[in-house]
């Protein structure tokens, strides 16, 4: 069993910035890949950045790209989300997910990841 939690979420002004951060029980060279989603009130769960164990591959939504950064510290099992330049549209729920090994779907896709923290708010507002 893979236990994540995430911290760091909060209220900021647009235009600010947050480090997201998300603690694994378990080491994170293992896993396939390891991703961050968000989910605003009403709306679906989407991809926002992903990072794959192999060579490091790294993809972003479009809506964040540029402005958000996704690394990984493998001797802390932490994985973070660096969100500079907020504006209130990323306002939402923000969520790291945890992919046990390869399977023929997009890096968005929800279905494909086997664990999940309980998320950290993050409110972007004037």
């Amino acid at each position: 069993q893979v236990q994540l939690v995430e911290s760091g979420g909060g209220s900021v002004q647009p235009g600010g910035s947050l480090r997201l951060s998300c603690v694994a029980s378990v080491s994170l060279d293992r896993p396939y890949s390891m991703a961050w989603f968000r989910q605003a009130p009403e709306k679906e769960r989407e991809g926002v950045a992903v990072r794959y164990r192999i060579g490091g591959l790294i993809y972003y939504a479009d809506s964040v790209k540029g402005r958000f950064t996704i690394t990984l510290d493998n001797a802390k099992n932490t994985l973070y989300l660096q969100m500079d330049s907020l504006k209130p549209e990323d306002t939402a729920m923000y969520y790291c997910a945890y992919k046990q090994a390869y399977s023929d779907s997009w890096w968005y896709d929800v279905r494909a990841y086997n664990y999940w923290g309980q998320g950290t708010q993050v409110t972007v507002s004037s």
